[in-house]
């Protein structure tokens, strides 16, 4: 069983920045996409971005881009969102996932693996 490890959760103000990790326990997802999505209390998950297999590709939802930037380390079986420019909306908790397929997607039902989530919260 793979198992996934966010962390890097926080409180910081409006215009700060914090880089989430998560790390896999296992190399199985080294030829896998990886993706974050965050839940916000009283709302639905929301995809934020994920980057394939090779790292080369990736994709944002609108709300992030320009302001969030995923990679991934290969030799660490690690995965990072750089997050940069926070708002209060971005207020959730952030869940990382490993995907069926070595493309970037958004789409949550081809994530098969799901980290237990990590809080951040930005105030104004």
């Amino acid at each position: 069983q793979v198992q996934l490890q966010e962390s890097g959760g926080g409180l910081v103000q409006a215009g700060d920045s914090l880089r989430l990790s998560c790390a896999a326990s296992r190399r199985t997802l080294s030829n896998n996409a990886m993706g974050w999505f965050r839940q916000a209390a009283g709302q639905d998950r929301e995809f934020v971005a994920a980057v394939g297999w090779k790292g080369g590709s990736t994709r944002y939802a609108d709300s992030v881009k320009g302001r969030f930037t995923i990679s991934r380390d290969t030799t660490r079986d690690t995965v990072y969102l750089q997050m940069n420019d926070l708002k209060p909306e971005d207020t959730a908790v952030y869940y990382c996932a490993g995907a069926r397929t070595p493309v970037a997607t958004d789409a949550s039902a081809l994530y098969q693996y799901w980290g237990r989530g990590t809080q951040v919260t930005v105030s104004s």
